[in-house]
């Protein structure tokens, strides 16, 4: 699947009423996006484009600007390694030496099973708790080989499920606006473009 479905074109017209312009959305629905399918599809970038009033090519060149939004499929628990300088001194080449051993697979890469995807990536900004490490962009810090080990045994035995969710689930709670605070901004916005 990879237009938004129905129940999400709802969401999506709902985000969409939060801002005074229907581009400012892009990246919320980029996210929705990739919370149902797992990945942003090159017909879901058209069809966000359709939505909001804006070329493909728009919805594209934002995407691609973000590292978090994946074009194809990735497992569910991405993994990733910061190897940038702070890390890198603490040990990053170690662990993700040793990230690739434990999980058979190379970084760029996704498990066999479809479990896990492994990522070498820049910083992300946790460069005091080095080496870092996220697993669907929550932070893991100073993490050694052994706590590697534990984190991918606690992610398949689904101990972690109710902290890290699949790849694709932003949050588990959805932002929602009143009927008195939604499209205000459109109203305002329309006030200040006039002047």
């Amino acid at each position: 699947m990879s237009r938004l479905t129905s129940t999400n074109i709802s969401i999506a017209k709902e985000i969409i009423g939060r801002y005074p312009r229907p581009k400012s959305a892009l990246i919320p629905l980029l996210h929705l996006s990739q919370e149902q399918n797992g990945y942003v599809t090159t017909e879901a970038m058209s069809h966000l484009a359709e939505l909001l009033g804006l070329t493909p090519a728009d919805v594209y060149g934002t995407a691609t600007f973000y590292e978090m939004f994946k074009f194809e499929p990735v497992g569910q628990y991405c993994i990733s390694v910061c190897t940038n300088i702070s890390c890198q001194l603490l040990g990053a080449w170690e662990l993700l030496e040793h990230a690739e051993a434990r999980l058979g697979v190379k970084a760029g890469s996704t498990t066999d099973d479809g479990r896990f995807t492994l990522e070498d990536v820049e910083c992300i900004a946790a460069c005091t708790e080095a080496p870092a490490v996220q697993v669907n962009y929550r932070y893991r810090h100073c993490v050694t080989p052994a706590a590697f080990d534990q984190l991918v045994d606690d992610l398949s035995a689904g101990r972690l499920s109710e902290e890290v969710p699949p790849h694709g689930t932003l949050a588990r709670v959805r932002q929602r606006t009143t009927a008195g605070w939604s499209g205000t901004a459109t109203a305002q916005q329309a006030t200040v473009d006039a002047l």
